[in-house]
């Protein structure tokens, strides 16, 4: 026969419960937060909610542009900084940061045009570059005709749309055309900011996404979901071995294919102009960057559960939102990194 507890008891059990109720509101009042990349934020965000469906634990992110992720790790204002440019080891190691990545998808050219639809333009690296030089200026071009036989490409001036901020995406666009034409790359070059010698700034990928949208005639670049989510005409582009390929995860899963993380230090990799007939041209890695020692370790050892969890078990989520999940030989080797660089 059960006995009521005693005073003595009931005081012990309720010093039990305190201690056990506390103890779990602990383990998720470490804030984690972070800022920077636009291009993953559709996949960050999806994460953030299943993981705190799970685990209680919020996550706070800031869309602002990689150059402000990298800006704010820096200064140690958010947990962890998000970057579709890589920083080169020297950096890093100036910055006491280490670095990883997280997730491959695509940069885009979107279009506006009257009757065109996703993947019926074709176009080449030469042809954006001399598009956002300037020197081509109108859609019914004969280089963009000749290319487009079965097209009807309306009679139309060129608006060109750019990132008006620090930006990883605005990264890889100009690498791939740093690479596709001389120049682009003696004239303009590669950077997270570039002198961009003709047209209008937006604001994020969803800025430049919103402005094709609205304004007929006009050209920009986004990652893929952005494109998808407002319906947006995507082009075709040709690819290092000559073929036109579209966007898609199988073109970006082509892409990545082609990198070999194993001997690159702190993960340093770019992966536009990949090889591979299938390979999309203007691939990009999403990287995070966290301090090697941090100021608080509580809110970096939540954040490391965070991204532990995404690399295994957010796999469908990354899926879902038209991103490449990292294979799990990359992903032991991310955590590997973790234990070796990270206190």
């Amino acid at each position: 026969m059960n006995k009521k507890p005693t005073g003595s008891r009931r005081l012990l059990l309720a010093v039990a419960f305190c201690l056990a109720t506390c103890h779990a509101a602990i383990a998720f009042s470490a804030e984690i937060s972070g800022a920077g990349s636009t291009f993953v934020y559709p996949l960050l965000l999806k994460w953030a909610d299943t993981y705190h469906t799970k685990t209680g634990q919020r996550v706070a992110y800031q869309p602002t542009g990689s150059g402000n992720g990298v800006r704010q790790i820096k200064a140690a204002r958010v947990t962890f900084g998000a970057s579709d440019m890589p920083l080169a080891p020297d950096e890093l190691r100036a910055a006491g940061l280490a670095q990883f990545p997280v997730v491959i998808g695509g940069v885009v050219p979107v279009v506006n045009l009257p009757g065109v639809g996703p993947g019926q333009i074709r176009l080449t690296g030469p042809l954006l570059a001399d598009i956002y030089l300037g020197k081509i200026v109108n859609w019914n071009d004969p280089a963009i005709v000749a290319l487009n036989p079965n097209v009807s490409v309306p009679n139309l001036k060129i608006v060109v749309v750019h990132r008006n901020e620090s930006s990883g995406t605005t990264f890889n666009w100009v690498s791939f055309l740093s690479q596709s034409s001389a120049a682009w790359k003696s004239g303009v070059g590669a950077g997270t900011t570039v002198k961009w010698p003709t047209g209008v700034g937006a604001a994020g990928n969803d800025g430049v996404a919103m402005y094709i949208k609205n304004v007929e005639g006009s050209i920009g670049y986004v990652e893929l979901t952005y494109a998808l989510q407002r319906n947006l005409a995507f082009t075709a582009v040709q690819n290092r071995s000559g073929a036109f390929v579209e966007p898609s995860r199988a073109s970006f899963s082509a892409a990545a294919a082609a990198a070999d993380w194993t001997q690159q230090p702190d993960f340093y990799q770019i992966v536009t102009d990949a090889p591979g007939e299938n390979a999309w041209p203007i691939a990009g890695v999403v990287f995070v960057l966290v301090p090697r020692e941090a100021k608080d370790p509580a809110a970096l050892k939540a954040a490391l559960a965070f991204f532990r969890w995404a690399l295994n078990e957010g796999q469908a989520d990354a899926d879902a939102e038209h991103y490449v999940s990292l294979p799990p030989v990359l992903v032991r080797q991310i955590e590997a990194y973790w234990d070796e660089n990270i206190k």
